[in-house]
């Protein structure tokens, strides 16, 4: 009997992907539309769309409880909400940094001869974004484009400390990692460090992700004061080392408030 059942039950789980899909194909191409036309009503974006007028109704429903889009009260008729601003803005902030972080990061990793990243958050991680190796670093590992544990990395620790406390606490409420014996896996005790983080506008991991390995950041900060991203230089422990990190914290500090600068912060 219940080898009869398993088929009719995939039948429908691939069903109701498709549906799924088939939904979200559907409000982007609600979006696209208000956004060619400016504003349209349900008889419209259905006609558009091919659909039933209920299903235009539903899709314009879901997309306006997320903000997405608005309905005009004496008009009647849907245009794009302030939330495609939010994601959009989001995006554009993604790409100005690597951008105008690129010029910084080759200056700060000539300087130092070092390997200099630019990381942003992603979820519950950091994502490098931007790289440049100094000529120390020749034989380092590739970083770019990959994401690292918040409570491991200096950078990681760098965006940490600067969320809402509510989404920190989220991020902290979470079990955390061990990767090697330095790493800080209590809640209370990275609290702390955070704060410290917070203070003094730096961060140090040393052997916390990778034995041998320690770095440094800073944060990266938009026009209105938040922390965009984090700039962090990273090497082997002989070389990063504790009489070095003074000076390392204070250029890195002094390349991250110049990547603030080109991205309008102080201006």
């Amino acid at each position: 009997m219940s080898g009869t059942n398993r088929p009719e039950k995939a039948a429908g789980a691939v069903k109701g992907s498709a549906g799924s899909v088939q939904s979200v194909d559907r409000a982007i191409s609600v979006m696209e539309s208000l956004a060619r036309h400016g504003e349209a009503g349900v008889r419209e974006i259905a006609d558009e769309l091919d659909v039933h007028k209920s299903t235009a109704f539903r899709l314009l429903g879901v997309l306006e409880q997320r903000g997405l889009v608005q309905q005009s009260a004496d008009r009647g008729k849907y245009y794009l909400g302030a939330g495609v601003l939010r994601l959009a803005g989001a995006a554009a902030a993604r790409m100005d940094i690597s951008q105008e972080g690129a010029p910084v990061c080759r200056e700060l990793a000539d300087e130092l001869g070092e390997t200099v990243n630019i990381a942003i958050l992603d979820d519950d991680a950091a994502v490098n974004i931007m790289q440049a190796r100094g000529s120390a670093s020749v034989t380092a590992q590739n970083w770019l484009g990959r994401r690292t544990p918040l409570h491991a990395t200096s950078s990681g620790k760098v965006l940490l400390a600067h969320l809402p406390p509510t989404l920190r606490e989220g991020l902290l409420a979470r079990s955390l990692a061990r990767f090697t014996p330095r790493t800080v896996v209590s809640a209370a005790a990275l609290r702390t460090e955070l704060a410290e983080v917070g203070r003094q506008d730096f961060a140090l991991a040393v052997e916390e992700l990778e034995i041998g390995l320690a770095s440094v950041a800073a944060p990266a900060r938009s026009h209105d004061g938040n922390a965009l991203g984090a700039i962090s230089v990273s090497g082997p422990v002989y070389r990063l080392t504790e009489d070095r990190m003074p000076e390392l914290a204070e250029r890195t500090a002094a390349a991250a408030a110049e990547l603030s600068r080109r991205m309008g912060h102080g201006l």
